[in-house]
């Protein structure tokens, strides 16, 4: 039997993302059929062309969700953090998931089965506008990144990379960001080679904006940082 904190009806997290629409009976009826998944820094959650079976909901942890490209190379769309739904466009299409998603540190998800999902679209209206809400979201952020790739220097996308960690994650008691991507990660996220990244955040440092200490990274000015970005 499932402990009580960690049964969906006694659930903070539903609040952040689209199964806050459930009823309690319904919540229960989700708990009694998921599945508690752990993951290690490093695992893979799911893999870029696998069918799912059902979708993920981020318990604790943050995972980096990605797409192969033609040359070899992944390139990070998303961070996902506590709250989140992977795998729900998938489900919602019937098609292999197009993403692959891989664990950032020790990470806890629920894995909700697919036929429990789309039963649910069908019975809760509510349900079924918070995730096309989600998706919606989703597809703005993507035209965002769009646009960033092709009117930002790699420099500024790397530094509006860094700002995102700090504000979506948060900083540690030092002031240092809680969240630290390898610098490969940061390169697959604004598509560039490792070096370059390595040079550019070597850059920042000098340039004042940034700060390091071994893996970890602080950011020194946002202001700066933010005009920086927007070519101030």
């Amino acid at each position: 039997m499932k402990k009580p904190e960690n049964r969906c009806e006694n659930c903070v997290i539903r609040q952040f993302n689209a199964l806050k629409a459930f009823s309690k009976e319904e919540l229960r009826s989700i708990s009694d059929q998921k599945k508690m998944m752990e993951y290690k820094k490093g695992d893979l959650i799911f893999k870029e062309g696998e069918k799912l079976n059902g979708v993920f909901c981020v318990r604790d942890g943050v995972s980096k969700l990605s797409k192969l490209s033609p040359n070899g190379k992944n390139q990070i769309v998303k961070i996902a953090k506590k709250g989140e739904i992977l795998g729900q466009r998938s489900v919602v299409s019937d098609e292999k998931t197009n993403l692959s998603a891989v664990a950032l540190n020790d990470t806890a998800m629920c894995f909700i089965p697919k036929q429990l999902i789309i039963d649910k679209i069908n019975d809760n209206p509510e349900f079924t506008r918070n995730l096309l809400k989600v998706m919606a979201e989703d597809l703005r952020a993507s035209d965002n990144f769009i646009v960033n790739m092709s009117q930002n220097n790699v420099k500024q996308r790397i530094a509006e990379s860094l700002l995102y960690l700090y504000t979506n994650f948060g900083t540690d008691d030092e002031g240092f960001l809680s969240i630290n991507l390898s610098r490969e990660d940061l390169a697959n996220i604004v598509g560039t080679a490792t070096e370059s990244a390595i040079r550019l955040i070597s850059e920042l440092k000098k340039e004042g904006y940034i700060s390091t200490k071994a893996k970890k990274t602080k950011i020194e000015d946002v202001k700066a940082m933010e005009d920086m970005i927007n070519g101030f």
